[in-house]
């Protein structure tokens, strides 16, 4: 008992020094709380797949009142703003070139006739050197102008069917709603390495790792002492980031807290065992800088936070699966948008528990040995 009671005393020691140091340094406060806050804000708005006053170019070689129409019902939503109408089709591909269009529409002679008839047909030409912008684009403009002829041949019925579609879980279909919740995955991720494998590294250097190794902390009062710290904050910046994205940006949280939570805890967990390992193999701060970002910047484009993971090739779907973040940001989205509980996402819950258990494990046991 005696031998418990020493081991928690030395344990609390060390975890009120590494706050004090932590706390009394302001630069570094801002760093923690004030930084993830910020950064969700510029993601929040900046990383958007939603188009908006999208460049265009109108050919209207018709010149109807159906052709006039079409342009109106184009740029009505906000998301196509028509920069130039020209009767000449040399300036839509001029437009393209010098990119000064995004998207070029040509509507024919006789549009309004062949309208009338169910037969028109029109040109639209993409700048397809931003893929994701083109195809979204064209998905749109898809959508407008099969609501744009139903509506002007007066026939939304075929066969005595109506179509109705609805999406859900994010009725709007807004990028952002999709994308903030994995932001925070991010957010928590660079936090955990950079505060982890720095603060390591930074004891190596100035040599209050050598005074540590001869106090009489173990081993493993000294990985606890330098882990759970960093895990508190990350808690703490869960719930900062959290609470900006549902007041700030309006994402909806459908689900259950706890849910979230542990599923936070084993994430960070995972982070942790990262960002010791990082200090293991680091001797200067710069080089754990660099580091780190060399494996934060992979884990993230193979975690589905920007690409689909079902669209990579299959080594690298597979690959994945051992990226914690992939199922991080898989409970995040599922708990914000689609209040899934732990019978749904016990597998992500499963997978971050092994890789946090053996990252962690791995790291300490490697600490060990370096302190022991």
């Amino acid at each position: 008992m005696s031998f418990a009671r020493d081991a928690r005393e030395r344990i609390r020691g060390l975890l009120t020094k590494e706050f004090r140091q932590i706390f009394r340094d302001p630069r570094m406060l801002r760093v923690i709380f004030v930084s993830p806050a910020v950064q969700l804000l510029v993601f929040g708005y900046a990383v958007s797949t939603d188009l908006a006053n999208t460049r265009t170019v109108l050919v209207d070689l018709d010149a109807s009142a159906a052709s006039r129409e079409l342009g109106q019902t184009i740029t009505a939503g906000g998301y196509f703003e028509i920069v130039r109408t020209t009767r000449r089709p040399g300036d839509l591909v001029r437009a393209l070139e010098g990119g000064d269009a995004v998207v070029g529409i040509e509507i024919p002679r006789g549009f309004q006739e062949d309208l009338a008839r169910g037969e028109a047909s029109l040109q639209i030409l993409l700048d397809g050197s931003n893929s994701n912008v083109a195809s979204v684009a064209q998905g749109y403009l898809a959508g407008m102008l099969q609501r744009f002829a139903l509506s002007a041949t007066d026939n939304n019925v075929t066969g005595g069917v109506t179509l109705v579609s609805r999406a859900w879980f994010n009725p709007d279909l807004s990028s952002r709603d999709y994308n903030v919740p994995a932001v925070v995955g991010a957010l928590i991720l660079l936090v955990c390495l950079l505060l982890t494998s720095l603060a390591v590294v930074r004891e190596r250097e100035i040599g209050t790792l050598e005074q540590l190794k001869v106090s009489p902390l173990t081993a493993g009062e000294l990985i606890a002492g330098k882990t759970i710290p960093f895990g508190v904050i990350g808690m703490v910046d869960l719930v900062v980031v959290s609470t900006v994205a549902i007041l700030w940006f309006g994402i909806p949280f459908e689900g259950n807290a706890v849910v979230l939570l542990l599923a936070s805890m084993l994430y960070i967990t995972a982070g942790l065992g990262i960002g010791l390992l990082i200090s293991s193999v680091s001797r200067t701060q710069q080089e754990a800088f660099l580091v780190t970002f060399m494996i934060a910047i992979p884990a993230l484009l193979l975690s589905g936070f920007m690409f689909p993971v079902e669209s990579m090739p299959r080594v690298f779907e597979t690959a994945t699966l051992l990226n914690p973040v992939r199922h991080y940001i898989e409970i995040v989205r599922a708990v914000f948008l689609k209040g899934a509980g732990l019978d749904v996402l016990w597998p992500q819950h499963l997978w971050l528990l092994g890789l946090g258990t053996f990252l962690l494990g791995s790291a300490a046991l490697r600490f060990r040995g370096e302190v022991g």
